[in-house]
């Protein structure tokens, strides 16, 4: 098993070593092994969210995979029950399940993170296999390690240019001429790049200015950032340095 050790604080952001590798940290997905789960869509009945999770639970018992899924949809309580539990089985690295429902939902994203990263140990990473760039440094502001370059081929694929602040589809958008292998590199430069810029902030304790300055780029970005700050200053206080 890995090794996680946290080196530097900004907010509730961490800067971390994961054995010699820095965090926030940009992964492969195709290289990423996931224990085995029942995929549940986000709004669902409360039955049908409990039984997600425990067909997950059961289906991730004795995995010898690195990364397990949070499950439990739109429910909270869900939620931290089934990431408590992979934890007691030995899971660090937790994936938030329905993250592309969660961007477009800003009050639920908010708590349901907050939620998760104050209710899991410190050394247990949470990861996002889909982030849409201009959230990747409020998401590691409120505590996301781990982000998968699945979002890359995605876009690449659907023939959008992805930059630090807004999705381009190239038909709409003659920003470049690209074929799919092409862009999904250059989104996933993209990713880097921004992921490499939030590390950089949080070593000189300036995250909160580029979170605030990337959640002018979409309504459901700007209503995050409000409602943390609105609800989740406890949270956000308990690392921020005072000056």
């Amino acid at each position: 098993m890995s090794r996680y050790q946290i080196k530097l604080h900004d907010g509730p952001a961490r800067l971390g070593l994961l054995d010699d590798t820095e965090t926030p940290l940009l992964l492969e997905h195709d290289g990423m092994e996931i224990a085995p789960h029942e995929t549940i869509p986000y709004s669902v009945p409360r039955e049908i969210a409990e039984w997600g999770v425990d067909e997950t639970l059961r289906m991730a018992s004795g995995s010898a995979a690195d990364y397990a899924f949070i499950h439990g949809s739109s429910y909270q309580d869900l939620r931290i029950r089934c990431a408590l539990e992979l934890e007691e089985m030995g899971f660090r690295r937790l994936i938030v399940a329905n993250m592309d429902e969660l961007l477009q939902r800003p009050g639920d994203l908010v708590r349901i993170l907050t939620a998760l990263r104050e209710s899991l140990k410190p050394e247990t990473l949470l990861c996002s296999t889909f982030s849409h760039p201009a959230f990747i440094p409020i998401l590691t502001y409120m505590g996301m390690d781990l982000f998968s370059d699945a979002t890359a081929e995605l876009y690449g694929r659907l023939n959008i240019l992805l930059t630090e602040s807004h999705t381009y589809p190239l038909d709409t958008y003659g920003i470049c001429d690209a074929g799919a292998g092409d862009l999904m590199e250059r989104n996933r430069h993209t990713l880097e790049l921004i992921i490499s810029e939030v590390r950089e902030h949080i070593r000189n304790g300036t995250l909160r200015n580029l979170v605030e300055e990337r959640a002018a780029s979409s309504p459901q970005n700007m209503s995050a950032l409000r409602i943390l700050d609105r609800e989740k200053q406890e949270f956000l206080q308990r690392y921020t340095p005072l000056y």
